[in-house]
């Protein structure tokens, strides 16, 4: 077993998984208002959101980010 990934919430997720995780939470609406980019607030989709996603590493980054910090607030 790899500790090294034992306390790493992105572990065994994907980007989409993530993503349908953040839009059930928070709703496209709110959630473009929390991470500004225009595939949140113009026409929002999975599909459009996860290619832009996928080939923009400071936008992956920070919805990597509100993922972590809703998951580390979130008790279980």
């Amino acid at each position: 077993m790899n500790t090294s990934q034992k306390n790493n919430p992105l572990h065994g997720k994907t980007l989409e998984s993530i993503l349908h995780f953040l839009v059930e939470k928070f709703g496209w609406e709110e959630l473009g208002n929390i991470i500004r980019i225009n595939c949140f607030i113009d026409n929002p989709s999975i599909q459009s959101s996860l290619k832009f996603l996928r080939k923009t590493e400071w936008a992956r980054k920070k919805v990597e980010d509100l993922y972590r910090y809703v998951q580390s607030n979130t008790k279980e």
